[in-house]
């Protein structure tokens, strides 16, 4: 049996949450590229700006070069899932780019620190908002665009892989906004994958664990390092490779799942 080396040629995917070199949505953008697809990612630089790590101009023209790279199509757009509209404005300029969309990576999160103690119904909206509801309207808007052929035919290899965290492995007791809204889209995944199953869609969640992207401090990092079993954080790339073989066409039996790619770690 001959292995093709580009197995998502011709498939277009967007992965939102993309804006940092170092971050996991940028290792599952290169996957991609270099199993054949063409790439249109998604970015929100202003909320980068107001986080520790800040925002690098530098990151995304290095960033579209690298992907271009691998020989296919490479765009990058803009877009605050804060605004109710923002997830089908994306879509559609998506469309308007590539034609279609085959493959979605939910990757965009909203996340703040805040124990039972710190909770105000504003921040409770702002992950609900972006974690859950921009989450649920990319989910319709790639259903509905992606079975919209002249023929009346769905474009077979349809993809969806959201991204959680580890809320339900172990506490996360000073996350509890972000926990609750990343634990709503695991009964959401199941739904769909049944709902979209007869479309040839499949729908699943990974969880990545504890991944370096740069934004722990050398005392976070110490304490997570020490209590991983295999000695080490995880790195973008181990998402990456999961989330990437999850699009392909061997993963086609496999949907509906919440998968935890952790190196033995919550």
């Amino acid at each position: 049996m001959t292995l093709d080396p580009k197995p998502l040629s011709g498939r277009i995917a967007l992965v939102t949450g993309c804006s940092r070199r170092i971050g996991i949505g940028a290792a599952i953008a290169h996957r991609l590229g270099a199993l054949g697809a063409d790439l249109l990612i998604h970015a929100y630089s202003a909320y980068d700006a107001e986080q520790p790590w800040g925002s690098n101009p530098e990151d995304a023209p290095t960033l579209l070069e690298e992907l271009r790279q691998y020989g296919g199509r490479a765009q990058r757009l803009e877009a605050n899932f804060m605004e109710p509209d923002a997830p089908q404005r994306l879509m559609d300029q998506a469309v308007q780019h590539f034609g279609h969309i085959d493959i979605l990576i939910a990757n965009h999160t909203y996340s703040t620190m805040g124990a039972l103690e710190d909770l105000t119904a504003d921040e409770i909206d702002r992950h609900l908002h972006v974690n859950v509801r921009a989450t649920m309207l990319l989910l319709k808007a790639f259903a509905a665009q992606h079975n919209a052929q002249p023929d009346g035919c769905a474009q077979p290899g349809g993809r969806i892989v959201m991204l959680t965290s580890g809320q339900h492995l172990a506490p996360m007791p000073a996350e509890l906004a972000y926990i609750a809204s990343k634990g709503a889209l695991h009964p959401l995944c199941t739904s769909v994958a049944a709902h979209l199953a007869p479309r040839g869609i499949t729908v699943n969640i990974v969880n990545p664990g504890a991944t370096d992207t740069g934004y722990a401090d050398a005392e976070l990092y110490e304490t997570v390092r020490a209590l991983e079993p295999q000695g080490r954080w995880g790195e973008p790339d181990d998402a990456a490779r999961l989330i990437a073989w999850l699009c392909t066409d061997d993963a086609r039996w496999i949907t509906g799942q919440v998968i935890n790619s952790t190196g033995g770690g919550p």
